[in-house]
């Protein structure tokens, strides 16, 4: 079985690239996914990660399960409609055979996966943390990406080395907990299941 996952992330810089693969490669190992690990390609920008997408689409072969990963930017009115929601927000053609599972949303933006695990924000900053300045855990996908960086930021002001994206965000990724995610957050309990089902059972794509 061939999988390859298309990831947001990593800017412009090719140890952010190596640093945003393993960060998504340790959290794939925490769900279990170790034995049948999808290759991770770090592109960048968002539209980078859909052009990069677009093309592997339409050069896979039978058995191969390609995917996009990326921020949705705003809250989705529906979690399974993937493409809709790509195409209102940024007129994203959707690639000929392509399904809505194969795009893997993180509502509304990665720091939205990092603040749903308290345990894993408090490992990294100890007790410079400010966890009041934090949003709640409850309907967490419904905030706005600038809602959840901002406080992100606001919440370790006071650390020697406060939350930025790049080296910090991929070190925190590594460190969260699947199951505290599922919990709070349906976007990442949708990855993770369609996941286990196309790791499992892959589809062809046409």
């Amino acid at each position: 079985m061939n999988a390859k996952i298309y990831i947001e992330g990593g800017g412009d810089s090719k140890e952010l690239h190596t640093r945003c693969r393993e960060g998504f490669h340790h959290l794939l190992e925490h769900c279990e996914f170790t034995g049948r690990m999808p290759r991770l390609v770090a592109c960048g920008g968002r539209q980078a990660a859909f052009d990069d997408f677009s093309i592997a689409c339409e050069s896979a072969g039978e058995g191969e399960f390609v995917a996009l990963l990326i921020d949705s930017e705003d809250p989705l009115e529906v979690v399974e409609a993937t493409w809709n929601h790509l195409h209102q927000r940024d007129h994203w053609r959707q690639p000929d055979g392509a399904r809505d599972e194969q795009v893997l949303l993180m509502t509304t933006c990665m720091e939205t996966w990092l603040v749903a695990d308290r345990q894993a924000l408090r490992a990294h900053f100890g007790q410079c943390l400010h966890e009041n300045s934090l949003p709640s855990q409850t309907n967490l996908e419904s905030r706005t990406r600038s809602d959840v960086q901002g406080a992100l930021v606001q919440a370790t002001r006071g650390c020697k080395q406060g939350y930025a994206k790049g080296k910090c965000s991929f070190a925190l990724l590594a460190r969260l907990r699947p199951a505290e995610l599922r919990r709070h957050l349906p976007s990442f309990a949708r990855f993770e299941r369609i996941l286990r089902e196309e790791l499992q059972n892959p589809k062809t794509i046409a």
